[in-house]
């Protein structure tokens, strides 16, 4: 037995006190080998049966779900095949054909089924016990539909899918739906047992795997997950072992791609638990055929619904579904009533035509669209690679505007996905400046600014490059906002600051820094801030694409104007976006829309402030709440700090926008330049040199500011700072 080569089906029992010797069969199923650690009792026997029933009660009083091992092997008509086979059919084991029985002797001996006695028995003596049958041999619809067992292990679930006889699997969902829907929630679905191979085995690690556990995870029923199955062990399990033999590693991709896909699914188990609203659909290629490979099937609870797709074949395949199979109705008139659903019924959408239907696929979290009307009049189209699978959640509808937003938007996606429906429709009507912002903020663009500054030379036409670059985006503002407005100023503006920007290392001929004294060392502070963090550089070259965004509306206060355009333009989000592309650290990412913010905000503030006293410069400052959250101004026992990487990372912007702000094209000059720099450079210092005084405390630093004034009180200082 143990070699599997052979084993006898009995065993020998002597008494050694009678001397009796008896031949004792062992269990036996008659597919493979006899279970030689069993002995078989006969179930022909009342008081066997009884003995046994006793058993499981005396169980049930301990533990609240009991399960029953190769329970198909005590039904009526396999008990009557393995044991007392009718005469002329030979018996599955061997020497059981001598005490064969009719049919009719079987059922004086055994009139009703052992397992319909055990459920009956439970119910009356431990009405709270869960019964849980592994049938085999397609009794699994038996088992719970006449029997009565409350769950029954779905072996077809794990075979059928296995061998991709999805016609087969289609044919036994329609055949439970038309005969008791009930049925579907007492299965428990599974992929691997201890008697089966690994799932890692049958099915893979890949997409068809993760297809069938979709399925195992949304249909009625008890999904069950096998030992080692979400861990992705080869090793097979088995019921004896003490421990593992085989060194094995927890595949940590497999497990998060459960953690990110499978995981969510199980805990909304139940939109996807019950049978009463769960309506099954065939899947119509467009050339007319029913795609029987396709699993598609709704459900619903409360006001929540969910559309389950999944494709268990690698050929891709493009259909319709629109009306469900038949499934049997309650209805005490005609107990065989059959009816049918449309998808728009199931999904409960309306005919409107001006609603749309939007919905997240919860496995890859992007959202999708379809008109309402065209899902009630052809139903719904789906486009499915090989093993491809989709679990819609989270239906909405949305009423159309005036201008057909959504209809164009529809018209616009055909199909595909996007992380978020109300974000792209604003993409799609911000189109005109959308594009152009995406070409400056184009990584491999920003790349190319970025090298340019290490080059002795500039590259020919990158200038150019950049103002037709600018050009499109000013036009898309005129096209978005109707204002039409001469924009050589602003093109003026940025071929002076990209140019002095990229010119600091090596200045050009334009721009000519003294290479000693105080110019050398601002120029020293603002390259080293250049060189210490990538991310700068980054949003520095953006920011002077971005800095006078808001001059084109004719607003004075455009400053202002820019920051509004910046925010609902989206452009936080493209940065952030762009900064994962090119390896940002992750929280200077997060950082980069306040960043922006700060900078564009703060582009004049040489102009507004530099005749003040260092000490009101800052002062000013901190009174802008931006700037406080910035600098991470905070009260801790009565005292307001501040953060000294935060204040640092400030000064080093205000200089560099002080050296590149310029409201008047006149000063655009290497002298005007010079000013700025030399001058934002003293300012910058005077703060730094007090920052060590400070010990982090914004009073303390105002103080070291303001030494040879007569110092006011502390609580004072807070007040106004934070008023």
């Amino acid at each position: 037995y143990w070699e599997a080569t052979d084993a006898a089906v009995v065993f020998k029992r002597v008494d050694r006190n009678t001397n009796e010797v008896r031949f004792i069969y062992h269990g036996n199923d008659g597919t493979t080998m006899p279970w030689n650690d069993t002995a078989q009792l006969n179930y022909l026997n009342p008081t066997v049966r009884e003995a046994v029933i006793q058993t499981i009660l005396g169980v049930a009083r301990r533990f609240p779900i009991i399960r029953f091992d190769a329970a198909m092997t005590l039904a009526k008509r396999h008990y009557q095949r393995l044991w007392f086979p009718e005469p002329g059919t030979g018996g599955a084991i061997p020497t059981r054909a001598e005490h064969g029985m009719t049919k009719e002797q079987f059922d004086q001996t055994m009139p009703i089924e052992f397992w319909r006695e055990v459920v009956e028995r439970v119910a009356q003596e431990t009405p709270d016990t869960l019964l849980l049958a592994e049938a085999f041999w397609l009794m699994e619809g038996y088992f719970v539909r006449t029997l009565g067992m409350h769950r029954v292990y779905n072996s077809a679930f794990m075979n059928m899918m296995r061998n991709e006889d999805n016609a087969g699997y289609r044919t036994l969902i329609k055949n439970t739906l038309e005969f008791e829907p009930e049925i579907l929630k007492r299965y428990v679905n599974f992929m691997n047992n201890p008697d089966e191979r690994t799932t890692v085995e049958q099915f893979g690690k890949g997409d068809k795997y993760f297809g069938i556990c979709v399925l195992l995870a949304t249909l009625p029923g008890l999904p069950m997950f096998g030992h080692g199955q979400i861990e992705g062990f080869s090793e097979k399990y088995g019921m004896e072992y003490r421990k593992a033999y085989w060194d094995e590693t927890v595949d940590s991709s497999l497990v998060e791609r459960h953690r990110r896909e499978i995981f969510p699914l199980l805990h909304r188990r139940a939109l996807f638990a019950e049978v009463e609203n769960f309506r099954l659909y065939d899947f119509h290629t467009t050339g007319g055929w029913v795609n029987e490979n396709v699993y598609a099937y709704s459900n619903r609870s409360g006001d929540q619904q969910s559309l389950v797709l999944c494709n268990n074949k690698i050929d891709q395949t493009e259909g319709w579904i629109k009306w469900s199979t038949s499934f049997k109705v309650k209805d005490s008139a005609d107990p065989n009533k059959l009816s049918q659903d449309a998808l728009a019924s199931s999904l409960r959408i309306s005919s409107n035509l001006n609603s749309f239907l939007i919905y997240r696929d919860q496995i890859t979290n992007l959202e999708y669209i379809s008109s309402s009307q065209e899902i009630h009049d052809k139903g719904l189209k789906i486009f499915l690679n090989g093993y491809r699978y989709y679990v819609f959640v989270d239906f909405r509808e949305v009423q159309d505007d005036e201008y057909g937003s959504y209809h164009t938007l529809c018209s616009y996606l055909n199909g595909r996905g996007v992380p978020n429906i109300h974000e792209a429709l604003q993409e799609l009507l911000l189109a005109p400046v959308m594009h152009p912002l995406k070409e400056i903020l184009n990584p491999g663009y920003m790349r190319f600014l970025i090298d340019s500054h290490a080059k002795s030379e500039l590259p020919p036409h990158l200038l150019q490059e950049a103002a037709d670059k600018m050009t499109a985006l000013l036009e898309g503002i005129s096209v978005l906002t109707g204002m039409d407005k001469n924009h050589e100023d602003i093109l003026s503006a940025l071929r002076y600051r990209l140019e002095l920007v990229l010119s600091l290392k090596a200045p050009s001929s334009r721009i000519s820094i003294p290479s000693h004294g105080l110019y050398q060392q601002a120029l020293d502070l603002i390259n080293r801030g250049l060189l210490e963090s990538p991310e700068r550089w980054y949003l520095l070259l953006a920011a002077i694409f971005l800095l006078e965004l808001g001059k084109t509306s004719g607003n004075i206060d455009h400053e202002n104007q820019s920051l509004s355009w910046i925010e609902e333009w989206q452009i936080p989000r493209q940065l952030m976006d762009v900064g994962q592309v090119l390896g940002f650290n992750r929280d200077l990412i997060q950082r980069m829309p306040l960043s922006l913010n700060i900078i564009i905000a703060q582009q004049h503030w040489y102009e507004r402030m530099s005749k003040f006293p260092t000490r009101r410069i800052l002062q000013n400052e901190l009174a802008d709440l931006e700037v406080q959250r910035f600098l991470g101004v905070n009260r801790h026992k009565d005292i307001l700090w501040f953060n000294q990487e935060s204040l640092d990372e400030f000064l080093w912007w205000l200089m560099v926008l002080a050296t590149l702000s310029s409201s008047n094209p006149t000063d655009r000059t290497s002298a005007a330049t010079l000013e700025r720099l030399l001058g934002s450079y003293e300012i910058i210092t005077e703060i730094q040199q007090a920052e060590p005084i400070s010990k982090f405390q914004v009073v303390r630093l105002l103080d070291a500011l303001a030494a040879d004034q007569t110092p006011i009180n502390s609580s004072e200082k807070s007040a106004e700072i934070e008023d």
